[in-house]
């Protein structure tokens, strides 16, 4: 391995300027195979949303999580949640264990509905392929999200049909 530090100061700022230059392989996440775009993340995430927010089951929780004012911040950080998800972006940061398990009245009943309408939405707006990748990944992160939860609790795990919700 070459050592830059042992190079004089000007052939190592070459040396660096090379290195910074050279292209990086790009991630490429499941979703570009499918034809997933930033454009569909946006319509999804924020067509899903509509529909959670006047939602008998779901809009009592989340409106009262969600501040209107927030309601903004928060489509952006679930767009860029999907981005990272699906096209591998890395643009999330956050802890979404943490924001669910927070919420003491959150249930398995909560998360069968969040998917049933994720699921119209995705099978609304994308292509089938695309669809049923957000689908797919959709119903791992509800699957993992309800174990989380139901440890921080001390309670047991769903089972069954309960953990797919």
């Amino acid at each position: 391995m070459y050592d830059k530090y042992f190079l004089p100061a000007d052939e190592r700022r070459a040396y660096e300027d090379a290195v910074n230059a050279t292209e990086r392989p790009v991630r490429v996440g499941p979703g570009a195979a499918v034809g997933v775009t930033e454009e569909m993340i946006h319509e999804v995430v924020h067509g899903f949303y509509a529909k959670v927010r006047t939602d008998p089951a779901l809009a009592p929780i989340f409106n009262r999580v969600i501040p209107d004012e927030e309601w903004p911040t928060h489509l952006a950080k679930m767009c860029d949640f999907w981005s990272s998800v699906l096209l591998m972006t890395g643009r999330f940061k956050g802890t979404p264990m943490v924001a669910h398990a927070r919420i003491a009245d959150i249930r398995p009943t909560h998360f069968a509905r969040w998917l049933h309408l994720f699921r119209q939405t995705a099978e609304a707006l994308c292509p089938p392929p695309a669809a049923a990748l957000f689908v797919a990944r959709s119903e791992m992160i509800a699957q993992s999200l309800q174990l989380g939860i139901a440890m921080s609790r001390g309670e047991p795990p769903p089972t069954g049909d309960r953990l797919r919700a």
